[in-house]
């Protein structure tokens, strides 16, 4: 994974980390660089803080701690050099590169009439690298189709942070895309037209609108535009069978969705809830359960071994069903209670 992101590190951090075994350097799926505090990197299986010689600890004692110039340096990097073309995108918190990759900032915030309009004195980074797991939608897809419609069915995806939502629906599409069902009843369906609003561009990871991961081949981008509009732009342009979009909670996201819903359209989203009862709890997301946007749940959550699992429920549970067995996974998928 280490090897996607090189581009974006100075060199004194590319050359610390080039020296973590090269079985942690394939798995890692964050770094997190803080003005003089510990180097950190994450997997599936934990986190480790980082040495000067690439070895990896539980505790930040003999942690590399990066400089205030070291910092200067990703900031720039990350920002191609230009803070004011990347203004936006430090207001919001984050900014997106090329292959996906977010890279989340934090630091002194500046205030217009109590408004954030960006952020100054950047000083701590989490650099999350986008991944394409083919596959990791294929144990799951199966449960959510409309054999009447020859379809999907609408779906909210819901976990919390750095569970796989994000890598799920990116392979749902591919394979709604190109028919790839996995059930036998569906083996001569064909795909259907996807439409995906990827406001953070981090589903396909467009470079000038092209998507630079599989996305299938029915498959249409609407690349860096808000939810919501880029759902009714969708709509009007591009006459979508299935809608995907990634993290949603605000009410314009759900007046949208339910455009769509009523135009027909199966809209796939994700969003983040520890589980239905959760997201019941969220005014706009209870919203959309109510008024049947979505007919089924997908609670995911991570393995230890880097795969998926998952509990598939109709929107009409409010309650998890009691755990009777432990959770399975396997790396496409699986199952969990």
């Amino acid at each position: 994974m280490l090897n996607r992101v090189t581009n974006l590190l100075p060199a004194e951090l590319l050359s610390i980390l080039g020296r973590i075994p090269d079985r942690v350097k394939a798995a890692v799926e964050e770094i997190r660089i803080r003005e003089g505090k510990p180097l950190e990197i994450s997997t599936s299986e934990g986190f480790w803080f980082v040495s000067v010689t690439g070895s990896l600890h539980a505790v930040p004692d003999e942690a590399y701690k990066p400089s205030v110039e070291i910092c200067r340096k990703l900031l720039e990097k990350v920002t191609n050099h230009s803070l004011y073309t990347m203004e936006e995108e430090l207001r919001r918190g984050y900014i997106t590169v090329a292959g996906g990759h977010r890279i989340g900032i934090a630091g002194r915030t500046v205030l217009e009439n109590g408004t954030v309009r960006g952020i100054r004195d950047v000083a701590a980074f989490n650099l999350r690298i986008a991944r394409e797991v083919v596959g990791a939608s294929a144990s799951i897809l199966p449960k959510l189709l409309d054999m009447s419609r020859k379809s999907i069915l609408p779906a909210l995806i819901i976990g919390p942070p750095q569970q796989g939502k994000t890598t799920f629906v990116r392979d749902l599409a591919r394979a709604v895309s190109s028919g790839t069902w996995g059930h036998p009843a569906a083996a001569g369906w064909t795909g259907r037209k996807v439409g995906i609003v990827d406001e953070r561009s981090e589903i396909a990871a467009c470079v000038r609108g092209v998507p630079t991961f599989n996305v299938g081949p029915r498959t249409d981008v609407m690349d860096a535009c808000p939810k919501a509009e880029g759902m009714i732009m969708m709509l009007r342009s591009m006459s979508p069978d299935v809608i995907i979009v990634d993290e949603i909670g605000r009410e314009e996201d759900a007046d949208a969705i339910l455009d769509a819903s009523h135009a027909g359209v199966s809209v796939i989203a994700t969003a983040h809830a520890k589980d239905l009862e959760d997201a019941r709890g969220r005014p706009v997301l209870r919203r959309l359960l109510d008024e049947g946007a979505f007919q089924l749940c997908v609670e995911l959550r991570r393995s230890s071994t880097g795969g998926l699992l998952s509990r598939v429920l109709p929107v009409s549970a409010v309650q998890r069903a009691p755990t009777a067995r432990a959770p399975t996974a396997s790396k496409g998928g699986g199952a969990f209670g």
